[in-house]
């Protein structure tokens, strides 16, 4: 029996990442489509829960992506309303690589440091999907979260996002340039930038020399990175007293943690991997 992937995508065209990982974790097939809204999801979901049956039907799965978490959410959700009794398959939410991006980053962090209850975490550039996830899993891992962003209003309607969606209560600053940044770092020990390539969120005199800051995790790739002087390759590396996570080093996990989830998927009929289901995966994994 075939193993069947169906991509969801939100986007007008189906993810070719998402792809290419969907055959690494162990699909035979997959089929992509692109502009997938919850208006028009359910005849797609009605073709995986209505063919095979039995045992065979853990063969189909659904993978939900698109480079918008909040479109993804909504598919995602409209998915799962269309399952009844037998009637269903495995599924996976991971717009923008989101889940997965951020669990890897959380868990590895979470590793290092043993416990991460009591601390003050701050994710730099964090109203995206990747730094919102990453803020709502550190909360649950019992850090007091900081969200910082440019917009005082952007800041504080994706704080809010996060506290409805996982029930976690996050504190949104604003911070509009880099002295704000620098600022807002001050007394912390967890740090995360999470935000757009091209810019430099804190240099390396910001953090090198703030005793509080023992962890930093950077999700930027491509120079110049989110913290000055840190290495995209960094995976726990020593660097003025603290451990460093780069992109790169955050990202072998990360793919590991995507192929893992996807062969998860053919296991059974009943998997619904959402952030919490992938970061625990994460943690076994980290």
């Amino acid at each position: 029996m075939k193993k069947l992937l169906f991509q969801f995508d939100t986007d007008p065209m189906p993810s070719v990442f998402d792809t290419v990982v969907g055959y690494d974790g162990g699909a035979d097939n997959i089929t992509g489509y692109g502009n997938v809204t919850p208006e028009n999801v359910g005849a797609l979901v009605d073709g995986t829960i209505y063919t095979r049956g039995g045992s065979e039907k853990k063969s189909t799965a659904i993978f939900v992506g698109g480079g918008s978490m909040a479109a993804g959410e909504a598919v995602f959700e409209a998915v799962k309303k269309r399952f009844f009794g037998p009637f269903r398959v495995s599924s996976m939410l991971d717009s923008n690589g989101s889940n997965t991006t951020a669990a890897a980053g959380v868990a590895l962090v979470a590793k290092a440091a043993g416990s991460l209850k009591g601390s003050r975490a701050v994710v730099l550039a964090g109203t995206g999907p990747v730094g919102m996830r990453s803020a709502a899993l550190l909360a649950r891992e019992g850090a007091e979260v900081v969200l910082t962003g440019r917009s005082k209003a952007k800041t504080e309607e994706s704080a809010r996002a996060i506290e409805s969606r996982f029930g976690v209560a996050i504190q949104a600053l604003e911070t509009p340039d880099a002295a704000a940044r620098a600022a807002a770092v001050k007394g912390a020990n967890v740090v995360f930038s999470a935000g757009a390539i091209g810019l430099e969120l804190l240099p390396e005199a910001a953090w090198r020399d703030e005793a509080s800051i023992a962890f930093l995790a950077d999700y930027n790739a491509q120079p110049p990175l989110g913290f000055g002087s840190i290495d995209a390759m960094d995976k726990g590396k020593e660097r003025h007293g603290k451990k460093v996570f780069g992109a790169l080093g955050i990202g072998g996990l990360k793919l590991k943690l995507h192929r893992a989830c996807v062969g998860k998927l053919f296991e059974s009929t009943e998997a619904l991997l959402d952030a919490e289901e992938i970061y625990a995966l994460a943690k076994e994994m980290a």
